[in-house]
């Protein structure tokens, strides 16, 4: 199954989890296409898709909440599920973070299949406001790999059910 996976990413760890989401997709057999949401045009072969996107201060990235928007139609016809990247702690990883009210939103316009919420990434030497300051006591990668690769197999199951 072809399976696009976008990603709206301001520091790169975004990025990098819709790349473990991509990888763990093909280990499973998916052909899949990882590409920035701001770049992503073409839907065309598309069967499925993930839409990703970095959460700050509590709002999803511009760039994921434009793809949704500008493509709603073709992604209210196949099978979606949006993720969100951002808290630096442990949280996430308990999968009782409910989404963002504006991924609450998107999920009941296109009727996507979920929601998840997974650990972000903070280096410790991000630059600009607010990130460096976040950066002296929330730096590290709290992505969880296992996580990812676990939450994958699900939309495997559902894709092949």
């Amino acid at each position: 199954m072809t399976v696009l996976v976008v990603h709206g990413s301001k520091r790169g760890g975004t990025a990098g989890l819709a790349e473990s989401i991509g990888q763990a997709l093909r280990d499973l057999g998916h052909d899949v296409r990882v590409e920035p949401a701001a770049k992503a045009r073409q839907l065309a072969g598309v069967e499925a898709a993930v839409v990703a996107g970095g959460l700050y201060a509590n709002r999803w990235h511009r760039d994921a909440r434009a793809f949704v928007a500008r493509n709603r139609k073709a992604l209210a016809v196949i099978p979606v599920w949006l993720v969100a990247s951002g808290p630096l702690d442990e949280t996430a990883d308990a999968g009782t973070l409910p989404p963002v009210p504006q991924v609450a939103a998107l999920v009941a316009m296109i009727g996507a299949r979920g929601a998840v919420t997974f650990g972000g990434f903070l280096s410790p030497d991000a630059s600009g406001f607010p990130a460096s300051a976040m950066a002296k006591t929330k730096a590290g990668d709290w992505r969880n790999e296992g996580r990812i690769r676990a939450w994958a197999g699900q939309v495997h199951e559902a894709l092949v059910g």
